[in-house]
């Protein structure tokens, strides 16, 4: 063997040793993908049994193959405050919301059915409403319409939103996501839909897991 192919692959030898060591010392991290992926390993076979009943009424819900953890989002409830981290160990149906928005309003008692009758351990509507004026306005629309099973919670500055239309979650209003256990997406949909339908009960059941 030649002198400079000897040099050379000892350069290599001594460089992968080094790259070795550095990270043995310094502790290589996994990218954010791959956390991601890792936080969300097990929601993929709930992804699966859920999508086929993304139909009927709920034929809309973008279903994942590979769901990511949502971003742990804050909102106000007249008590304080809370996060959606608070609701882990639920199936969380959040959806956006607001006073102006028609078809928001029209969806909202259906939301409402939903939450009455399957809301518990297990499952949760998380409705978050994104008016930013007149925000006494909002309780008093749940009260005239008859809202009484969701739980009054706000994003009065509007910074949900943002930090979701940052992630490319949210266009416009409403905007419905469906979250595993795990705080993972497993679906997506823009605008309305009847969520006190039977096929919104068998998306939710399957879901859940039950």
């Amino acid at each position: 063997m030649s002198r400079s192919r000897i040099l050379l692959l000892t350069a290599v030898v001594v460089l992968a040793g080094a790259g070795l060591v550095a990270g043995v010392l310094y502790g290589t991290k996994p990218s954010a993908g791959n956390r991601s992926a890792a936080a969300c390993a097990g929601s993929a076979a709930v992804a699966q049994r859920t999508a086929p009943f993304a139909k009927g009424e709920v034929a809309a819900l973008r279903m994942t193959k590979t769901p990511e953890p949502l971003v742990d989002f804050a909102f106000t409830t007249p008590e304080g405050g809370g996060r959606l981290s608070d609701l882990k160990g639920r199936v969380v149906l959040f959806n956006l919301w607001a006073t102006w928005c028609a078809p928001c309003r029209e969806e909202m008692p259906a939301l409402d059915a939903l939450q009455k009758n399957f809301g518990g351990k297990d499952f949760e509507v998380l409705a978050l409403n994104m008016d930013t004026r007149n925000l006494d306005r909002v309780p008093r629309w749940l009260t005239e319409t008859g809202i009484a099973s969701l739980a009054l919670r706000t994003d009065p500055e509007g910074k949900v939103f943002q930090q979701l239309r940052g992630a490319g979650k949210v266009t416009g209003l409403p905007t419905t996501i469906l979250v595993d256990r795990e705080g993972c997406v497993l679906g997506e949909m823009a605008g309305p839909a009847k969520w006190d339908s039977e096929d919104a009960i068998k998306l939710i059941r399957a879901a859940v897991g039950g």
